[in-house]
């Protein structure tokens, strides 16, 4: 719970703050053991070793996964970019005559670039539409697979800007059927949604640590054994993960990593319940006090800490954002706050220009209070009040 003179963190899409309990983990591997876990020649190194395969263990266990299946990366960033041109390019080299690669048009960036990137090799970049709703028809999909052989589809789980859940059971299953991979990026759904490689076929999926309140700089990619998939490495080096990410692993952010990924287990349904609660407390006290107020994306296939709000009267988001002091919000993808053009997330799902630029991302998260979700209303619903009076007054 934030103090009334704190800032009021509802920011989780962009980054979750540490759990207390995941920083415990992580202060003997700085403090005490800052051995590096490829050492194995002495016990300090052998300790640290010990350490990482058993976060690699908590990560996997997390999707329903092999603890062998689990690449650590620094990032979702850097396993999208493994996953999509590891796959194409290994593809390529073996001989495989398909070039197709299929996304959704409101991926997280680092999808879309690397997609694009691969356009430059001689693949085929393929976009696909989503429904007002912000979901990827399933029909749309089948129909783009019937088009051409394809190679890879990737798909991301819980979008990061207006948090609807995408089908992947029902996806995938679209996917193995035409004989392509396929990719999903759960950065943002793991913890938050139940997540089964053993039940769905997923052959790549993309996670990150400080979304679950683990860590920053580390990540990871699950990749499937079982059939195998096969990845180029995006660079070179000592051979480290099995040949697919070179470099020495962080012990100290993995056993974060690790610790992070096993409290998401054991608490998500706590976690989504209370979560949830916050989240419509706090939507029903904006409602009450803006009328004509709209969340974005589908109401019921979303994760329940999502609002993705545009608020009425032709109010600058900007505008908005300048008001709110100590409430922490945002207007979209971290990876973009720079840009000043409208959320392509929000052209994709039909919002004009006008709307986007009005539209504010709220993520709620484990350490929101009753307390913050009313005092964040208020502070919005003040907000969006003043900035009116100020459009209102510049245009008479």
């Amino acid at each position: 719970m934030a103090a009334p003179n704190r800032p009021i963190y509802l920011d989780n899409h962009a980054t979750t703050p540490l759990d207390p309990r995941v920083l415990a983990a992580m202060r003997p591997w700085w403090e005490e053991n800052f051995a590096n876990p490829h050492s194995v020649e002495h016990a300090l190194g052998r300790a640290a070793e010990a350490a990482v395969e058993e976060a690699r263990r908590q990560v996997a266990a997390l999707i329903g996964a092999e603890a062998r299946e689990i690449i650590f990366t620094s990032g979702a960033t850097e396993a999208n970019n493994l996953a999509i041109k590891g796959a194409a390019r290994f593809a390529a080299g073996q001989g495989d005559p398909r070039r197709r690669i299929v996304t959704v048009r409101t991926e997280h960036k680092c999808v879309l670039e690397s997609v694009r990137d691969l356009g430059a090799e001689g693949f085929e970049p393929v976009f696909l539409p989503v429904q007002a709703n912000g979901l990827l028809d399933p029909e749309a999909l089948r129909q783009a697979l019937a088009e051409a052989p394809t190679l890879l589809v990737s798909v991301m789980a819980v979008n990061n800007e207006i948090g609807v859940v995408q089908d992947l059971a029902t996806l995938a299953a679209i996917v193995k059927a035409a004989g392509a991979l396929f990719h999903t990026d759960a950065a943002q759904a793991a913890g938050r949604v139940p997540l089964d490689v053993g039940a769905v076929p997923i052959d790549l999926m993309s996670l990150s640590g400080h979304k679950i309140y683990g860590p920053k700089g580390v990540g990871a990619l699950y990749v499937r054994r079982r059939p195998r998939v096969r990845l180029a490495p995006l660079f070179s080096g000592g051979g480290q993960e099995r040949g697919l990410r070179s470099g020495t692993l962080p012990a100290p952010l993995l056993v974060g990593f690790g610790e992070a990924a096993r409290i998401a287990m054991s608490e998500r349904m706590l976690d989504s319940g209370r979560i949830a609660g916050q989240r419509e407390r706090l939507l029903a006290a904006l409602v009450a006090e803006v009328p004509g107020v709209r969340v974005n994306g589908d109401p019921e296939r979303r994760v329940t800490g999502n609002l993705n709000v545009t608020f009425p009267g032709g109010v600058s988001a900007q505008a908005m954002l300048a008001r709110l002091g100590d409430l922490c919000v945002s207007t979209g993808s971290a990876c973009s706050s720079a840009a000043i053009e409208p959320s392509y997330v929000l052209r994709a799902i039909g919002l004009s220009d006008a709307d986007a630029a009005a539209t504010l991302r709220i993520g709620i998260g484990r350490f929101t209070s009753p307390a913050d979700a009313d005092r964040a209303a208020a502070m919005l619903a003040d907000a969006w009040r003043q900035a009116l009076s100020e459009t209102r007054d510049a245009a008479e």
